[in-house]
């Protein structure tokens, strides 16, 4: 596959062009991970854009976006691929009826037909350019941390009935992580390192202004910096940047001009998810 980008500069201007605003170190990371054809392993609190990171960067190189959702339970039948049972079932009962012979059966019930695709085996098969994002890879336990580790080493997945699948492409591979748990090192050997954290006011208040159309350049950094507030105070959740962004565009829906401590007060159910947290934040922007 060729390369995806041109230069470091190529990434941000690309990414800015989506309306991702990407700091140097994103730029950077992202355009190794093109170079090297390494998976990058993106941590960072919830909220700070690593999953929109994947979703930018496909909408960026015109790409397929495939993402694996990780869980607690996720298993190889869910990762990767598993067999129709359902379908062979029946193909069983209709050869029986016509007295086939179980070898024949067998050649038939395991062939493409019956195989049902999952995310990883999906992005080894595309033909297609894919950026491949395995969202919240902390969830799962270390057995599912393993196969992902061998299906990532060589990019290609061995199924007994069908042989070695061998991936025809490289795609841009992003492993987002909660930091929930402690991620494996053979894990993140094999992965460039990415930290994302919440932006500092002048970042934020370009994303509210590129995110929310219309907005003035004063009202926008007056929600940067309250955001900024809030999120210094000891919360169950920090307001995330989507969660800015929906407030912004309260205030411009409500006309608000400006933010006072009474609008602040109206409208943090927008910012905050937690009724303690709500009540912690009145008390300390508002009722101060």
């Amino acid at each position: 596959m060729g390369e995806r980008f041109e230069s470091v500069a190529d990434v941000t201007e690309r990414l800015r062009a989506v309306d991702y605003l990407a700091d140097d170190d994103i730029a950077s990371v992202t355009y190794l991970a093109d170079r090297l054809e390494k998976p990058v392993l993106v941590e960072g609190p919830a909220g700070v854009g690593k999953t929109e990171l994947a979703k930018a960067i496909a909408a960026a190189t015109g790409s397929r976006l495939i993402r694996l959702q990780c869980y607690e339970g996720l298993d190889e039948a869910k990762a990767l691929y598993e067999w129709n049972y359902k379908k062979q079932l029946l193909r069983i009962q209709a050869d029986r009826e016509h007295e086939t012979s179980w070898e024949s059966v067998e050649s038939d019930i395991f062939s493409e037909q019956f195989l049902l695709t999952r995310p990883l085996l999906e992005a080894i098969r595309a033909e297609d350019p894919v950026v491949l994002l395995i969202d919240e890879v902390d969830r799962v336990e270390i057995e599912t941390e393993a196969l992902l580790l061998e299906v990532l080493s060589d990019f290609q997945v061995s199924i007994p009935e069908l042989g070695t699948i061998v991936g025809k492409q490289r795609p841009i591979v992003l492993l987002t992580s909660n930091n929930t748990r402690e991620l494996s090192e053979a894990l993140k050997r094999r992965c460039l390192f990415l930290h994302v954290d919440y932006p500092d006011v002048e970042r934020e208040k370009e994303i509210v202004r590129v995110r929310v159309p219309g907005i003035d350049e004063e009202l926008a950094e007056q929600v940067a910096r309250v955001v900024r507030s809030v999120r210094t105070l000891d919360l169950k959740k920090a307001p995330s940047i989507s969660e800015t962004i929906d407030w912004a565009r309260t205030l411009i829906y409500l006309g608000r001009s400006e933010i006072s401590p009474e609008v602040i007060g109206e409208t943090l159910h927008v910012l905050l998810k937690y009724q303690s947290d709500i009540a912690k934040a009145r008390k300390e922007l508002v009722e101060k």
